[in-house]
């Protein structure tokens, strides 16, 4: 509806400029003249919607909108990418391997003595066990052992609360039940909850750090350890945690903010059996945060993240222990949780007011600037460890907006019938944006055409891994340089770009008008391209670092393909599609399975007159392609030059 009613008062805008002189002055004013009390109307509206989504936002009260921004915030851990943990965090891993020599779960009591024991000689700063020893064990001289290897280390042992619903008070959580290790193992050490707070998604957002017990409050395993670290106890006061000198932001009900670094395995990790068989030494763990936990199949509790489906809940204690510590983690407190609601009521206000001010067609792009403003602004401070609420906005401004739009277009109404008459002469008058063929051939591909042409994809391979070292900022100027590179050799060949595909393109030759040289040119094309990317690369110094992992590699193909122009009356292109340009694709994969630079098909040798292909390339395959059921003749050459 709202797009509806942008085209329709945007024409219509267009109809009183153009009709001026025959409906008046006093028509065109008061087409724009703004109804206050409309406009009042519609402000109040937004500012109750998005007043009452902010109440909701601001006492963290559950809502659909926490679905938008849950794939939002996994959106932008995504867009921000893995971070370096901190040194002094290690976990040790009860993995596949060791519970293979063990016989399968749960591991020996006997066998966690003499691994504490072996992690202890290293003098770690403190042990966080993720492992739960909530009976006596059937050996009660393996308890007495691992309670004295606990006694030598300052040591906290995972407890769990159990919960009926989500009852809270003030936020923290209320449990029904609480266990904690047995007496024997638990008197030589400190207990904490190793529960986690997961949002609508079902994604952990959240580590509680207190949770009402019928025992009286019960603090979490990361804080206990946290704390034991920096051998000072946790003050906890409103909207924060103090643990010694730092002081760590918390979200409502004493809630951390969880950011994992990365995927499995992102915090170093050292395998139990390679420490107890010495193949790892213990000083490793010296002087550090140490975690015991289970990361073996079907052996540990395991959560979906941003960066890995099946993150073992371990790696998330930890990163909880490392926010603790390091203060490395997200902030998300109530003064930014009332930046959120803020936003969001005056997003929601300028939207409604826009609209009901100017034409939705021309508030629309403004709405969208501002929209799209605040989702960037989020996003940079979202990088910088600030969680801004990227759907809060969006649902505030939202409803109101389309609301507004259909309101203003039953205002619209009553003018519009007046001038449908001039309208719809005037709207077959209206120029088209097209480009610069269709400036002087308007009928130019009105209709698709099919066409015997070359299609060429390049793409440089290995471009991808070196994007993660080189930086977004670095990443995108080299892009740049590449796709200038790749427009001005096609072009010199009489090739056309019509599409770049990020670290790739896809050219065409003959495509505007017939090219009787066409084949000879992508043949010409393709070999000075993979010269030209080859000789770039090399005289890049940043980029010869990285070896034959960047290369660039060529497919073509010569055959039929359609040529139609796709997009809105005033944004066109020229495109082709067909089996040419699928066997054109592919065969950059023959050229990769073939470490070749550049996969030609027969087709396209026969086409550029090249009757003896054995002359210039260095062999021939007869392959078979995904999607055909005929196999193709295709020439492969390693390091072309081009040919004069």
């Amino acid at each position: 509806m709202a797009a509806g009613t942008c085209q329709r008062s945007a024409r219509t805008l267009r109809t009183v400029k153009a009709a001026g002189l025959m409906l008046g002055f006093e028509s065109i004013s008061t087409h724009h003249r703004i109804n206050r009390r409309f406009a009042l109307l519609v402000l109040v509206a937004a500012l109750g919607w998005s007043g009452w989504l902010s109440h909701l936002h601001i006492a963290g009260r559950a809502t659909p909108v926490d679905y938008l921004e849950a794939a939002l915030t996994d959106l932008r851990l995504r867009l921000a990418g893995p971070r370096k943990p901190p040194a002094d965090i290690a976990i040790v891993a009860i993995d596949d391997e060791f519970v293979r020599r063990e016989g399968g779960f749960p591991v020996s009591r006997a066998t966690m003595a003499r691994l504490i024991e072996v992690i202890a000689t290293a003098r770690p700063r403190a042990l966080a066990v993720d492992v739960l020893f909530l009976e006596d064990g059937r050996q009660p001289e393996a308890d007495h052992a691992l309670a004295a290897s606990l006694a030598k280390v300052p040591a906290v042992l995972a407890a769990a609360a159990v919960f009926d619903d989500a009852a809270n008070e003030d936020g923290i959580p209320v449990a029904t039940a609480l266990h904690r290790p047995t007496p024997v193992i638990g008197a030589t050490a400190l207990s904490g909850l190793v529960n986690l707070s997961e949002d609508a998604a079902g994604v952990p957002r959240h580590l509680p750090l207190v949770t009402r017990t019928n025992e009286g409050v019960a603090a979490a395993f990361a804080l206990r350890a946290a704390a034991l670290a920096a051998r000072s106890d946790p003050v906890l006061s409103e909207g924060e945690v103090r643990i010694g000198s730092s002081v760590i932001p918390l979200d409502l009900g004493y809630h951390l903010p969880l950011r994992p670094f990365g995927p499995r395995r992102t915090i170093q990790t050292f395998g139990a059996a390679a420490l107890l068989d010495a193949t790892v030494p213990a000083a490793v763990l010296a002087d550090r945060i140490v975690v015991i936990g289970a990361t073996a199949l079907g052996g540990s509790d395991t959560f979906a993240t941003a960066f890995d489906p099946v993150m073992p809940g371990v790696e998330l204690l930890a990163t909880g222990i490392a926010h603790l510590t390091t203060g490395a983690g997200l902030v998300r407190d109530v003064w930014v949780r009332r930046l959120d609601a803020l936003a969001a009521m005056a997003i929601a206000a300028a939207a409604v007011l826009l609209i009901a001010v100017v034409s939705p067609l021309s508030a629309a792009p403004l709405v969208l600037l501002i929209l799209t403003t605040w989702l960037a602004i989020g996003t940079f401070a979202f990088s910088q460890g600030i969680w801004l609420s990227a759907a809060l906005p969006l649902a505030a401004a939202g409803l109101p907006a389309l609301l507004c739009a259909a309101a203003r277009q039953a205002i619209d109404r009553q003018q519009s019938v007046r001038l449908a008459r001039s309208e719809q002469a005037l709207r077959q008058l209206q120029p088209a944006a097209l480009a610069d063929r269709l400036a002087w051939d308007p009928t130019y591909l009105a209709s698709p055409l099919t066409r015997e042409i070359p299609v060429l994809f390049i793409d440089l391979t290995g471009f991808t891994g070196q994007s993660e070292r080189l930086g977004p900022v670095r990443t995108r100027e080299i892009l740049k340089t590449f796709h200038d590179l790749v427009d001005e050799t096609a072009s010199s060949h009489g090739g056309l770009v019509v599409n770049f595909m990020g670290d790739g393109a896809m050219v065409v030759f003959g495509a505007l008008d017939p090219d009787p040289a066409r084949a000879e040119n992508a043949v010409r094309a393709a070999e000075d391209l993979i010269v030209r990317t080859r000789d770039w690369i090399e005289r890049d110094a940043e980029l010869v670092g990285a070896g034959r992992a960047l290369d660039v590699r060529i497919g073509a193909h010569y055959g039929p393909a359609i040529l139609s122009r796709l997009g809105s009356d005033t944004n066109q292109h020229v495109t082709a599609t067909g089996d040419t340009v699928n066997v054109a694709s592919r065969l950059l994969a023959v050229a990769s399975e073939a470490k070749s630079r550049l996969a030609v098909s027969a087709d396209l040798l026969t086409a550029a007159g090249i009757d003896e292909p054995g002359a210039v390339f260095e062999e021939r395959r007869t392959t078979a392609l995904r999607g055909r059921s005929q196999p193709i003749e295709v020439w492969l050459k390693l390091d072309p030059s081009p040919r004069q």
